[in-house]
């Protein structure tokens, strides 16, 4: 035979392993009681095994025991039956603890898009317990690689993966949630606090060691303790789902620290798992994870996971075959031949034409809501979730659809990150009711405002004025419609996704060498201003300046209409020393620093203070958009935007780039509570403004100011504003307000 003929054999022909167990054995198995319900489930006396892979010829799943050194062995049992693409059947006598996997037989014809393999042991999409990988070896591949990993993804491997590939494990879900209740937090009444497991409670001193970086050290009373402190009502945590590094990283020695590699969409990440670590059974970390909720819920806080449902962690067509790829490629993903069209950037994008894929989130999503108590989910790359088959994106979106009537899946908190890297990508405000949005355009105007306008300032040039900066405190109304409302804007400044807090006020350019591919990953646009200095300085005027910008943003976030998002340790200072992707870095680069000085301090006083006086003042908190019109008697308007003169904006005004001084009025009523005059100068130098005369107040006193290092009084109760003070002005005062500064005032009438 030549070698191109030997070629085009291997091509169309996959390795065929022959079963354990007779197949004149397996044909009598009962099937399963509902094979819609996919995965290895516990049914009286043994399990109900259900897997989709509507092209294969024939599908079996693989019993497999583990002897004390390690070694694995396989008892294979066919599955019979078969429906709609679902092969089914009832094992007996299989119990909790038991490891398994899939073998899948079908053709090996790769230019068509099917890579069926029965040489590897699959992974379990609905697996509620993952066993994670071993080495990433050429063994976990379907196509032949060499050490490097490097090989033709048109020749079908003949290694059996068995000895290292990621197995599931059939659990027993029964847990004692008790009185938990989720805290049900109104939208309006939401903050989210943006946080990594292992990165937020690594570090800190009030965790004992043992357990630090854990589902329960987040569930321990000195975390929660410091959430309640702050005002958090809903936690937002990084990817959690069993994820694994891809193998280009590991072998740079770095890891997916971040977890956008998902594995597995029903099984609790065991990296985070301090009962794993303790030789505990994946049963325990299941556990573990479900005390961890309920915890938080007992603290009066919502769980929020970020959840990474546009592609699985088999990457493009040179990855490895764990799951997906080998149950049906043709099915699961996007494929183009042998390629992978690619909306994502990490090599693969699952297929949301295909009603399957769209199932399997709709399961995974209410599995974690009903049985591990989660209170809500933040979509990554969420536009590739919303293309159809022909990948375009469409707000029609069968998913999205189902997201809206699913009587489940509507009670919960659902936030769309509203792009992906595909074509017609970005698509912020066009994912509708029930959800909730990244706001991206509120980013890069608040850091357009503060930082790029104080650096165009200092070179004598426009900067971006106030009009967008107006649009965002309002609530986006040209994102959001009238249908949707203000609460449809998730506003941040900072990510785990770009610079820190801190770090927007250090660093002009990234610093990411040590991610390994020559600082050309993460973003260039960073809208960020050093203050004159490159990274760390002991020069005191620069640090100043860095530290009243940063109160400055935070001032401006906290008075914004919409829901306001807090990367975790942004209230204490925190660097990652300018990598603005710092996705591969599990070390101190990445967790939260709880040893800090007075100027941490008194950034986490100033925080505190800001998210308290949002909660006491309805007028922060609006459900609908302003109107902008005179809605009362005396001829105020609900908002109002004012010169440093004291007058309304008229049209010119608004394009005036050189412009640096707004005033932003609330006004209290129907909402209840004090209305609210809020002066905003991002000028270099301090400038008078003149306060709105009559009938907009008849006395404003001063709240807060940035310029002031921490808040005037300590913690506690925002002192009450009726009857006159040390700081109250009249209406036509004029006042002197610091370079650089968010000055807040009540407005009282009467």
């Amino acid at each position: 035979m030549s070698e191109s003929a030997s070629r085009d054999t291997a091509r169309q022909t996959a390795p065929v392993l022959p079963p354990v167990v007779p197949a004149d054995e397996q044909r009598h198995l009962a099937p399963a009681t509902n094979p819609t319900r996919l995965g290895v489930h516990l049914r009286a006396g043994g399990v109900d095994a259900a897997v989709f892979a509507e092209n294969a010829d024939s599908v079996e799943v693989c019993l497999v025991d583990v002897d004390e050194a390690g070694r694995r062995s396989q008892r294979r049992v066919a599955l019979p039956h078969r429906v709609n693409g679902i092969w089914h059947a009832h094992l007996p006598g299989v119990s909790a603890g038991q490891h398994y996997g899939v073998r899948v037989h079908g053709p090996w014809r790769p230019g068509e898009g099917h890579r069926f393999n029965s040489a590897k042991l699959l992974l379990d999409p609905y697996a509620r317990a993952v066993v994670p990988p071993g080495r990433m070896g050429p063994e976990l591949f379907g196509h032949t690689v060499d050490h490097h990993l490097m090989g033709d993804p048109y020749v079908a491997s003949t290694v059996d993966s068995l000895a290292t590939a990621p197995l599931g494990v059939v659990v027993d879900e029964a847990f004692e949630w008790g009185a938990d209740r989720r805290p049900g937090i109104g939208w309006d009444d939401t903050v989210i606090y943006e946080a990594h497991v292992k990165g937020l409670t690594m570090r800190h001193p009030g965790v004992p060691d043992e357990i630090r970086g854990s589902y329960q050290a987040l569930g321990h009373p000195a975390v929660l303790s410091h959430l309640n402190e702050l005002g958090i009502t809903t936690i937002e945590l990084l990817p959690v789902h069993a994820s694994v590094t891809e193998a280009w990283l590991t072998q740079q020695g770095l890891t997916n620290y971040w977890g956008y590699n998902t594995l597995g969409f029903f099984a609790p990440d065991t990296r985070f798992s301090a009962a794993a670590r303790h030789d505990g059974s994946p049963r325990a970390v299941i556990d573990e994870f479900k005390t961890m909720v309920r915890n938080l819920h007992t603290a009066g806080i919502e769980v929020v996971l970020d959840v990474v449902y546009n592609h699985t962690c088999e990457g493009g067509n040179g990855g490895p075959t764990l799951s997906w790829r080998g149950l049906d490629n043709a099915a699961y993903y996007r494929t183009s031949g042998v390629l992978y069209p690619d909306t994502t950037g990490t090599g693969n994008s699952l297929n949301f034409g295909h009603p399957e894929v769209i199932k399997q989130v709709l399961d995974s999503l209410r599995y974690w809501v009903e049985v591990m108590h989660v209170d809500g989910f933040r979509f990554d790359l969420m536009t590739t979730l919303a293309r159809g088959r022909d990948g375009s994106f469409t707000p029609d979106h069968p998913l999205l659809v189902a997201l809206r009537a699913d009587p489940v899946l509507r009670e919960v908190k659902l936030i769309a990150e509203p792009w992906d890297i595909g074509y017609g990508g970005w698509q912020t405000g066009r994912f509708g009711i029930p959800l909730a949005e990244w706001n991206d355009r509120y980013r890069d105007s608040i850091r357009d405002f503060w930082l790029t306008g104080g650096a165009a300032e200092r070179a004598g040039r426009p900067g971006p004025g106030v009009r967008d900066l107006a649009t965002r405190l309002a609530g986006s109304e040209d994102l959001f419609s009238y249908l949707r409302g203000p609460l449809a804007s998730v506003n941040y400044i900072a990510s785990h996704d770009g610079f820190t807090l801190a770090d927007l006020t250090m660093y002009n350019d990234r610093r990411n060498e040590a991610n390994g591919e020559d600082n050309r990953d993460g973003s260039a646009d960073n809208r960020s201003d050093n203050h004159g200095v490159e990274g760390p300085t002991a020069d005191r005027g620069v640090v100043a300046s860095r530290a009243a910008t940063t109160r400055a943003m935070l001032g401006t976030w906290a008075v914004s209409t919409g829901v306001p998002m807090l990367l975790a340790g942004d209230e204490l200072g925190r660097t990652q020393q300018g990598n603005n992707n710092a996705y591969c870095h599990d070390s101190d680069l990445t967790w939260v620093d709880w040893q800090y000085g007075q100027a941490q301090v008194d950034l986490m006083d100033t925080t505190r203070f800001l998210l308290q006086l949002r909660a006491s003042h309805p007028v922060l908190r609006q459900r609908a958009f302003f109107t902008g019109r005179t809605v009362h008697a005396d001829g105020t308007k609900d908002l109002a935007w004012f010169t440093a003169d004291g007058d309304q904006m008229n049209d010119d005004e608004w394009y005036d780039g050189y412009r640096r001084t707004l005033l932003m009025y609330l006004h209290g009523e129907p909402a209840g509570g004090d209305s609210l005059l809020v002066v905003f100068h991002d000028g270099l130098h301090a400038h008078e403004v003149v306060l709105p005369d009559l009938p907009w107040a008849s006395r404003y006193r001063m709240l807060w100011t940035s310029a002031a290092a921490r808040p005037g009084w300590p913690k506690g109760p925002i002192p009450a504003t009726s009857g006159p003070g040390p700081t109250d002005l009249l209406p036509a005062d004029r006042l002197t307000v610091a370079a650089m500064t968010v000055t807040i005032l009540t407005a009282q009438h009467g």
